[in-house]
């Protein structure tokens, strides 16, 4: 079963001494660690081992985008390194491992960064363009951001059900864009995108510019959790991805796949693999190059879970901005661990055989693997 860590630090620990892997066959691998200028006991760490004779090809995985999804993250990591890294030929292969993109949200078990900032939201340029964006956040406010301190879990049930059968004349769709999609003017708001790019941001686009540019194929998988059926991981395309997700099924041999966009998933601004597709695009146009998100879902796909999933992530956004009592806080942690880390062995299972299938299926069609 896939050994996830029980805490931020024990993760990284476990990560750090994985560089002994990589030093057997790329003798000059290196940690890179970035210690947060507010917070230097957080690092993001990165394991980066360039091919030793000829820059052909470079696999990137990435982790804890969305800190707490970061301990699915590190079971996959470990799984990599375990069982793929050997299979790699490092001659002309080059490795980049980032764990986690945001520290701090892994180590207090929430989605966004000390400034309350979605990183997903984040890889943006002018923002400035973005504040009009998401026209109908505010008209959902009294559903997505609560302004009190939340009360018995009884209570805060009834509350946003009501809320929620308030809202559904708009349709689910439009409440899921609404919440989902980001917003760049509300601090205090839910899926908030920031004002600037945050210091994690910058680091991880510094990284990513530095080690594409010398390889000539390149394979960019972001590890998430929360969304999508329980007991299917979902392949997710970026917008600019080409290939359908029928087509990219066909090609990678995955069950299930989507892209970023409102038929097959839904909106997003400020994307990270986007944001690494664009620039690729935009800069070395001749660079052959997939970019997809591993997104592990947890309670499930229907419409119940779904409302489910947004009262959860609504309610723990509102518990951090303005407490609640006693039992909401144990219940909050409790409903937020089961949607982004559900303890189920079951589950867990399922996710190292998805990740093992989806590996197979993009490692093996790209020729990264040795025969």
């Amino acid at each position: 079963m896939i050994d996830i860590p029980a805490t931020y630090e024990s993760s990284r620990d476990q990560f750090r001494a994985s560089l002994a892997s990589f030093l057997n066959r790329w003798p000059a691998a290196r940690l890179i660690s970035h210690s947060l200028a507010d917070a230097p006991e957080l690092t993001i760490d990165v394991l980066s081992a360039d091919a030793t004779r000829e820059k052909q090809k470079l696999f990137i995985l990435t982790t804890g985008l969305h800190g707490i999804e970061g301990y699915v993250g590190a079971g996959i990591n470990q799984l990599f390194i375990e069982e793929y890294l050997p299979r790699l030929n490092p001659e002309i292969t080059g490795v980049l491992l980032v764990h986690p993109i945001n520290p701090y949200g892994m180590k207090y078990r929430t989605r966004v960064n000390k400034n309350s900032v979605d990183l997903n939201r984040n890889f943006e340029s002018n923002f400035d363009s973005l504040k009009a964006l998401n026209p109908h956040y505010e008209s959902l406010s009294y559903l997505l951001n609560p302004s009190r301190p939340l009360k018995s879990p009884l209570y805060e049930k009834l509350a946003f059900a009501w809320n929620v059968l308030k809202a559904l004349p708009k349709g689910p769709q439009h409440i899921r864009e609404a919440a989902l999609m980001g917003q760049y003017r509300i601090r205090n708001g839910m899926y908030f995108g920031g004002f600037e790019p945050q210091e994690e941001t910058r680091f991880i686009q510094e990284i990513f510019q530095n080690s594409i540019s010398a390889y000539k194929q390149i394979i960019a998988i972001d590890i998430h959790s929360g969304y999508g059926p329980r007991w299917q991981m979902t392949l997710l395309n970026p917008p600019s991805e080409k290939r359908t997700a029928k087509e990219t099924a066909s090609r990678y041999k995955v069950p299930l796949v989507a892209g970023v966009n409102p038929d097959e998933f839904y909106t997003i601004h400020g994307d990270m693999l986007e944001y690494v597709c664009q620039m690729i695009e935009s800069r070395y146009p001749d660079k052959k190059f997939y970019a997809g998100t591993f997104e592990f879902g947890t309670y499930g796909g229907s419409l119940l879970q779904g409302i489910h999933s947004l009262r959860t992530t609504a309610l723990e956004h509102c518990l951090r901005w303005f407490g609640g009592s006693d039992s909401a806080r144990a219940w909050m942690k409790h409903e937020y661990d089961e949607l982004f880390l559900p303890a189920e062995p079951k589950w867990r299972q399922k996710v190292q055989a998805d990740a093992r299938q989806a590996f197979d299926g993009i490692l093996s069609t790209e020729e990264y693997l040795k025969e």
